[in-house]
């Protein structure tokens, strides 16, 4: 499964330094932000750099079952004890052992269930339902929520230890909204995954106008909102009828800044890609492999060129910004020909 995670913004760079600062300390984690940001993502990303890659990764989806049903999901049962429970089952803690585990929608769990979590947080133990012993596991445990618990604790609907508890170290994924300098990435990104879905080649090619649209858009959805939205266009193609409307988002005079400056970042057409030539019926270009090569080297010229610009071609500051060393900066600049005054 796909662990990458794709964007330019302060917000991401920041979280994959923390995932690289955290993913072997195995100290508890929790995970928040809006439906459809990326929590799983982000989780996952955790366990892939973590030295308990390739033991067991077990989900526990804690908004899916009502309480009776996902204690026994949890911690298990013997067999007898209830009716109907013919054998035992290893609840995710005991399949869990010696790997992660990761809660999802913790926030969702009720008081009464939130208090056996606790204790087994706490102790690393459990005991199965029906069952006089209790089991000793090795997990790492990771938890992820679209709730603020903060605001539920002050309700009575989140326990306060058990949040402490969880809350050694968070990680917070901001809206789509508040990052749209993500959006191109992401439509890059998404595009290429995609492609094998499609015959179309022409399909494939998002119109200027609906590529301002998308990054005008407020994402309420967030990435996964995203991902559809790219799905439909890139099948249907991009015409009146299969966009759909996208209101436009309250003004924001530092949101409006990014994307302006987005906007003067443009991306490679077919031409530049010399993939067009005099014969419109010629596709012998079209090799994907030779395509993201070359795409990758325009959009990074233009980027680099902006940010230089901007910087007054302050090198160090420049290297800063698009968190490269001054070394690998100086190095793309003699290799993509960049000069002065020069975007594009």
């Amino acid at each position: 499964m796909e662990t990458e995670l794709i964007g330019v913004s302060q917000n991401i760079r920041k979280i994959k330094k923390i995932i690289d600062q955290v993913a072997d300390t195995e100290l508890d984690i929790l995970v928040y932000g809006e439906t459809g940001v990326g929590k799983e993502l982000v989780v996952r990303s955790l366990y892939q750099k973590s030295r308990r890659i390739g033991k067991p990764f077990i989900k526990v989806n804690c908004a899916a079952l009502p309480d009776t049903l996902l204690e026994s999901e949890m911690f298990g049962y013997e067999r007898g004890a209830f009716t109907g429970a013919e054998r035992r089952l290893r609840g995710k803690f005991e399949q869990a052992n010696r790997g992660v585990l990761f809660l999802d929608e913790i926030g969702d769990m009720s008081p009464a269930l939130q208090s056996k979590l606790l204790h087994a947080l706490q102790d690393r133990d459990f005991t199965p339902l029906g069952s006089e012993k209790s089991v000793k596991t090795d997990i790492w445990v990771i938890a992820a929520t679209n709730h603020n618990l903060k605001d539920d604790i002050e309700k009575d609907q989140f326990r306060a230890d058990l949040y402490h508890r969880l809350n050694t170290i968070t990680i917070y994924i901001e809206p789509l909204r508040n990052r749209p300098e993500d959006i191109p990435c992401l439509i890059d990104h998404f595009t290429k995954q995609y492609a094998s879905q499609l015959n179309d080649v022409k399909s494939r090619i998002i119109s200027e106008g609906t590529f301002e649209k998308l990054i005008a858009y407020h994402w309420p959805g967030n990435v996964r909102e995203l991902q559809n939205v790219l799905r439909r266009i890139l099948i249907l193609g991009d015409s009146k009828e299969n966009v759909a409307e996208m209101p436009q988002p309250a003004y924001s005079p530092q949101l409006d800044n990014k994307r302006n400056a987005i906007k003067n970042i443009t991306f490679p057409t077919l031409s530049e890609l010399k993939l067009i030539g005099d014969n419109k019926n010629d596709l012998s270009h079209f090799s994907l492999k030779k395509i993201r090569k070359a795409s990758l080297s325009l959009v990074e010229r233009r980027v680099i060129s902006y940010v230089l610009e901007k910087t007054a071609w302050n090198r160090t500051k420049a290297s800063k910004i698009l968190n490269i060393s001054y070394k690998t900066l100086l190095t793309k600049i003699h290799e993509l020909n960049i000069t002065h005054n020069m975007i594009g």
